[in-house]
């Protein structure tokens, strides 16, 4: 056996040829937002709203209404709070439910829900309980089951997805302490032995890693004569010799989590349990988290609904200056942002989640767009409540129940939602990933010719291709059906507010930013990747478009299928009309801004120019280093695995 080899050391070129192999190269099937990016709003992609089937409809109901009783009765989300745990009693009535086996099919003794009633389901157990949504959730989007539901060998789905849907909990390893969202530098090795793979590293932020049964693990294979090599998925077994969950992590919000540190030791994983070949553990997991990404947007949607709740009830009980506060301009606005944003964003949620159902349509980008977007809307939605609420917002339920007012935990849900914006691609990394996706078909034509290390040959040839492709695009992005008048007169029904002029100006405004798009792509050539605060803008205007979309066709199906289509139309159109200002800001910002001098700034703070500044306070952080030490070898800590059985 060979010895484990050193943490690699890779370049920023490297690192980015990493990210790139990992990615899906192909669009086999049509996609909204990719075409929304290219300046083309394919409305006949998302129009009629797709539906579940009825059978799928009946089966997530059912099992809703009895997710809902358990929720009701045997879950008690301040004592989770407050022991910081969540009770082994609830999560095993989680298994008698059939909770853990959600999104596994049926065969394999799962309930086989549809993405949508999953999402609904989340959307409800995380509002009852944020830490139980995220343990459903990383059990499932990108635990154990759904690696292997796309990628794993029918032996393997045989043997794990029974245990999977009813005993055995899931976590997904793939970060390390000197390790985010650069994989290329992943440390821990899988190292060929006979017919297994011994593991060595460190892995940090196990979401379930405390009490789980089953792990997905990410290790770097080294490259040997009959081994590709490369980044490689495993499934292990938890209870392993020589794994050992040395802590349990504390964090701000989510403090039922189960989250740890992770040490592999010389633990002997056999060649059967590897998903897929060598090399394609980040494509599992990036491919994975495609549809896996929607869990976080469904609980963000369930905490615009509570957010919602509790600012209509508050607002007309509590009263100033002789009216309830609701009526006072300033909290008003704040309840219309709270109420048209949630509908938005269930909006995107169902949406996307039943074109995941459906399979006709890459969603890669609109589930990216549903994770970004959900989660900062989700953080406001909860911040602007938190202000509604007053002192009371920021008072624990504890101290309000113990001083006689309801236990509203509004400063709980703030805490418990800031997470989103990290988990599962940060939004600083979903802003570069969706981009990356958004420029891709310049890329394909013109990529070479921004490449500095391709031949003159090369680029002559990029540049024939280019010409083609945007003598073909330019033009049409000129004029379109959103300079016409009565387009999408279906969304101006007789006794309606009128949609139709949001959806033309989201048409017209996908042109305008495919034209943006292009120009900043000429102006900055190569350099177009650095330039993340352009990037970002770029992709915000495309989230709220698609939000603008989904709300919009979402209208419409409530008012042909449900009682509350008027509702639902006015809705829609204050999160349009709100969504319109943010778009027109986020245009101007794309070319007046302070990037450059931001810049400046940063360099200063870094060399010490500004260390003045920071005189005249006390810091109280601790001793130690700002990263753990990773090195691979045997434990020195007690193991805090337990188990839920």
């Amino acid at each position: 056996m060979s010895a484990t080899p050193p943490k690699p050391t890779v370049s920023e070129r490297e690192a980015r040829q990493v990210a790139e192999a990992a990615r899906e190269q192909d669009w086999r099937k049509p996609s909204f937002a990719k075409e929304l990016f290219l300046g083309r709003f394919r409305l006949d992609l998302i129009h009629p709203h797709p539906l579940p089937s009825d059978e799928a409809a009946q089966r997530g109901e059912e099992f809703l209404a009895k997710l809902r009783d358990f929720c009701e009765t045997k879950i008690d989300s301040a004592r989770i709070e407050r022991e910081a745990q969540i009770p082994d009693e609830v999560v095993n009535g989680l298994k008698e439910l059939g909770a853990l086996g959600m999104k596994i099919d049926t065969k394999y003794g799962g309930l086989g829900l549809t993405q949508v009633y999953y999402n609904k389901a989340l959307a409800l157990v995380g509002s009852a309980s944020p830490a139980i949504g995220a343990l459903l959730s990383a059990h499932q989007s990108i635990g154990v089951p759904q690696p292997l539901k796309l990628f794993g060998t029918q032996e393997q789905r045989d043997v794990f997805l029974p245990r999977c849907a009813r005993t055995d909990i899931s976590a997904f390893l793939l970060t390390e302490p000197d390790v985010g969202s650069d994989p290329a530098r992943l440390a821990t090795t899988a190292v060929p032995d006979g017919d297994d793979y011994v593991l060595d590293g460190v892995k940090l932020w196990t979401t379930n890693g405390v009490v789980a049964d089953l792990l997905v693990v990410m290790a770097r294979v080294p490259k040997s004569e009959g081994h590709k090599g490369g980044i490689t998925a495993f499934v292990v077994e938890a209870a392993s010799e020589g794994i050992t969950v040395e802590n349990r992590n504390s964090f701000m919000g989510l403090r039922g989590l189960e989250n740890g540190v992770t040490r592999f030791h010389q633990v002997r994983v056999p060649a059967a349990n590897r998903i897929g070949p060598e090399g394609s553990g980040l494509k599992i997991a990036l491919t994975t988290l495609n549809t896996g990404r929607l869990s976080l947007p469904a609980m963000c949607v369930g905490a615009g609904k509570w957010c919602l709740k509790i600012a209509r009830e508050w607002s007309s009980a509590r009263e100033q200056w002789g009216k309830p506060v609701a009526f006072h301009e300033a909290v008003g606005a704040k309840i219309s942002f709270i109420a048209a944003t949630t509908f938005a964003l269930e909006a995107v949620l169902d949406l996307s989640s039943q074109m995941a159902d459906e399979n006709r349509n890459d969603i890669r980008i609109e589930a990216a767009l549903a994770k970004l977007y959900g989660s900062e809307m989700a953080w406001l939605m909860a911040d602007e409540l938190v202000q509604i609420r007053g002192g009371r917002g920021f008072e624990t339920a504890e101290s309000l129940a113990a001083r006689g007012e309801r236990a509203v935990p509004t400063e709980q849900i703030l805490r418990d939602l800031r997470i989103n914006r990290i988990f599962e691609g940060s939004t600083e990394i979903m802003h570069l990933l969706i981009a990356r996706e958004a420029v891709d078909a310049h890329l394909k034509v013109a990529g070479d010719l921004i490449d500095p290390e391709k031949s003159l040959s090369d680029k002559a040839k990029a540049g024939a291709n280019a010409g083609v492709f945007y003598a073909k695009w330019l033009p049409k992005l000129v004029a379109g059906a959103g300079q016409l008048p009565g387009a999408y007169g279906d969304f101006h029904p007789d006794g309606h507010v009128d949609l139709s002029g949001h959806l033309r100006f989201v048409e017209r405004s996908a042109r305008k930013l495919a034209r943006s798009t292009f120009y900043a792509m000429s102006r900055w050539q190569g350099r177009m990747e650095t330039k993340q605060g352009f990037l970002g803008r770029i992709v915000d205007i495309g989230a709220e478009l698609f939000a603008m979309s989904a709300a919009c066709v979402r209208a419409e199906l409530l008012r042909t299928t449900e009682e509350h289509g008027r509702e639902a139309y006015q809705l829609a159109d204050a999160f349009c009309r709100q969504s319109r200002i943010r778009v027109d800001e986020l245009f101007a910002r794309l070319w007046t801004n302070t990037d450059d001098l931001d810049r400046t700034v940063v360099k200063g703070v870094l060399s010490g120019t500004y260390e003045w500044l920071e005189h005249g306070v006390i810091d109280p952080s601790g001793e130690g280093p700002w990263i753990a030490d990773a090195t691979p070898g045997p434990s020195q800590r007690k193991n805090v695995h337990r188990p839920i059985r």
